[in-house]
């Protein structure tokens, strides 16, 4: 069965095989009712919804093809039971794979009359990720002239979709919800959640849960994100956006908006690093998140452009939190006092990612005593550090140390005093990640 007036493209329906049976008997009856059609190897394309016909001068279906007005039939099929059949959404770029589902088996129940919604219950195969989804709800009826308009709303319930086919992430689905709308237009609202959910990149598996609300047009999976609450382990955050495939594009684009007020860092810093955290504390993060049409890796792709604020920071390894205690208590003139211990750090920075560089515009460190303020770059791909800033200290130079240091520093001291803060730097953090190099900048 081919689209009116469209010959060239392909059916709309195509059947391997149907059974039936007629009662003869109620042949003269005004509407015919057919109990039951059994019908295998059923396959439905949905055109492009411009290369459909043309109706927006007023003209019916029948003008469009060229036709006379034909009558609307007089037989109601009471149930369809369909095994294997294949739903398959054309793209308008003829050189680009369909978007195919197959439907492994599906019951459609008439509702009585011409006309009407069909009710529906199928179990299907998602593309992408690959999964298997039961669906219960209503179809239609079939617009003939405009196959994406047409409704239809139902339940489903999605389980085991492994995400791992993706090159960035992996874990293993569950989801449920309710949708509506038209082929062309689906409102999709429901919860998901992955336990295992992990970066391939870290491997540390850390629980997401996500309520969700979505517009997915379902003639080419574009889908706008209005918003998705989600919880990382113990950590809740929101984001908006939409994931689209403009025609000629060759890759979906990804621009998003992440708002996470109180995240754990524990939460995050699990997900993104191998091995156990460094770091915990509360965590408030807003950042555009943008993944543009082009080749190449997500990781060399992706723009970032935010800000975050750390607060009540502890570091859990000894050496690096030993550090931090030391600087604190020279910060503060009394590098001897064993009391200033386990130090509570802030950390706060204005950020952009682009072409795998990462330049802080602002990033703020301290303690009591002491605070850092630098600006510069990393360059991921390279490891290279470039930062450049100050160094303040409520203390005098000649106050951080003890022995004849203290005694030597004293006339250094009205020199390094500015600024409003006892000791004032100008310092450089070079080098790379595994050995910086901190040091005054001249």
């Amino acid at each position: 069965m081919r689209m009116m007036g469209r010959p060239d493209a392909p059916p709309l329906f195509a059947v391997q095989k149907f059974v039936t049976a007629i009662d003869i008997g109620a042949l003269g009856d005004s509407v015919q009712h057919v109990s039951v059609v059994d019908i295998s190897g059923l396959e439905i394309a949905i055109p492009p919804k411009g290369e459909r016909p043309d109706l927006s001068s007023g003209k019916s279906a029948a003008d469009a093809a060229g036709r006379e007005d034909e009558p609307k039939t007089s037989v109601v099929i009471d149930r369809l039971d369909v095994k294997k059949a294949t739903l398959i959404i054309l793209p308008k770029d003829s050189a680009k794979n369909p978007l195919r589902f197959d439907i492994h088996d599906l019951k459609l129940q008439s509702a009585g009359n011409t006309g009407a919604a069909m009710k529906y219950d199928c179990i299907l195969t998602n593309p992408s990720p690959p999964g298997e989804i039961h669906s219960a709800g209503s179809f239609g009826p079939w617009n003939s002239v405009e196959p994406g308009d047409t409704p239809l709303n139902g339940d489903y319930k999605f389980d085991h979709a492994d995400l791992g086919v993706y090159s960035t992430v992996a874990g293993i689905l569950q989801t449920t919800g309710h949708f509506e709308g038209e082929l062309d237009s689906i409102t999709a609202r429901g919860e998901a959640y992955v336990p295992d959910f992990r970066l391939k990149r870290s491997g540390n598996p850390v629980p997401l849960r996500t309520k969700y609300e979505v517009l997915v047009d379902g003639t080419n999976g574009n889908t706008t994100l209005k918003p998705v609450e989600a919880t990382l382990g113990s950590t809740h955050f929101t984001t908006s956006g939409v994931v689209v495939k403009h025609d000629g594009d060759r890759h979906r684009s990804i621009k998003l908006d992440v708002n996470m007020p109180h995240g754990r860092m524990k939460d995050v810093l699990r997900l993104a690093m191998k091995g156990e955290p460094f770091m915990e504390g509360t965590l408030n993060l807003k950042t555009m998140l943008e993944v543009p049409n082009l080749d190449g890796k997500v990781k060399d792709k992706l723009r970032l452009d935010g800000r975050f604020d750390i607060t009540e920071a502890h570091f859990l390894k000894s050496r690096i939190q030993d550090k931090i205690d030391t600087l604190s208590r020279r910060g503060q003139g009394q590098p001897k006092n064993e009391e200033i211990d386990e130090v509570i750090s802030r950390m706060k920075g204005v950020f952009k990612l682009d072409g795998s560089v990462i330049t802080f515009r602002e990033l703020m460190f301290g303690v009591t005593g002491a605070d850092v303020d630098l600006a510069g770059s990393y360059d991921l791909n390279a490891d290279v550090l470039n930062f450049h800033g100050v160094l303040q200290l409520q203390a005098k130079v000649s106050q951080t140390m003890t022995g004849w240091k203290h005694w030597a520093l004293k006339p250094v001291d009205r020199f390094l005093s500015k600024e409003g803060a006892g000791t004032y730097v100008k310092i450089q953090v070079v080098g790379n990640s595994k050995a910086p190099q901190f040091g005054r900048d001249r």
